[in-house]
């Protein structure tokens, strides 16, 4: 097996977007409802990443998740699907209307009942949760400018062996005022998140090379923070 990245282009990832295992009813008519809302529709997680949250969900035998920034539900659905019969999803949403339409679309999905959605500022929702190790899984998908914030009250929260996972692309124009915003708040959290991974190995005394991993836009994830992704045409930034 090579150790070289497999270049994907974007018939790749169309193709791997089209056979994205779970696209039921319910989520194609999500992705429909959210591509018709133009060009905010870029800040929906796409299907072959909501299919692997739900993949490493259900590997990890989840009970407890938070997802930052939920838009239409997408990415929620996934979630909420892949946990334990009695896990719990906290979702936390700035924006009132889409976190109706968010409740909409988990309601219809079948997993409501799991799901609390929380309407406001998220740094302020996530500082209002226990302060204890309690989740097993998180995934920070919003605003970039707030990611260290975001990052630093979730890993607090995580339990010894819980997963992030970060949104890291959204397609900003990284040449422009706002694109170059976005950016520096990026660089802090994957700065923040190779500190914490040498703290950790300090702490537990491990061996080996510090996941610094590379960041191509999409996702970053794992408990050693290790970036991975796609633009959102599946094409390395």
């Amino acid at each position: 097996m090579s150790t070289d990245p497999t270049p994907i282009n974007a018939e790749l990832a169309d193709y791997v977007r089209d056979h994205a295992g779970g696209r039921d009813q319910v989520l194609l008519k999500v992705e429909e409802q959210t591509a018709a809302m133009g060009s905010i529709s870029i800040m929906q997680t796409a299907p072959e990443q909501a299919a692997f949250l739900e993949m490493l969900v259900r590997l990890t035998g989840a009970m407890r998740a938070l997802e930052i920034g939920t838009f239409t539900g997408y990415g929620a659905i996934r979630i909420a699907r892949g946990l334990a019969p009695d896990g719990s999803l906290t979702c936390f949403e700035l924006d009132g209307e889409r976190a109706a339409v968010a409740r909409a679309n988990l309601d219809e999905a079948g997993v409501g009942e799991k799901v609390e959605i929380v309407v406001g500022p998220a740094i302020e929702g996530l500082r209002a949760l226990p302060d204890e190790a309690a989740v097993d899984f998180a995934y920070l998908d919003a605003d970039k400018t707030g990611y260290p914030d975001y990052y630093e009250e979730i890993v607090r929260r995580l339990e010894h062996r819980g997963i992030r996972i970060v949104g890291v692309s959204d397609g900003y124009d990284t040449a422009s005022g706002k694109g170059r915003k976005l950016l520096r708040g990026m660089r802090g959290l994957l700065n923040e998140v190779y500190l914490d991974d040498l703290r950790d190995k300090v702490h537990r005394g491990l061996d080996g090379q510090i996941a610094r991993g590379f960041h191509a836009g999409g996702m970053s994830y794992g408990y050693r923070s290790v970036p991975v992704g796609l633009t959102a045409r599946g094409e390395a930034e």
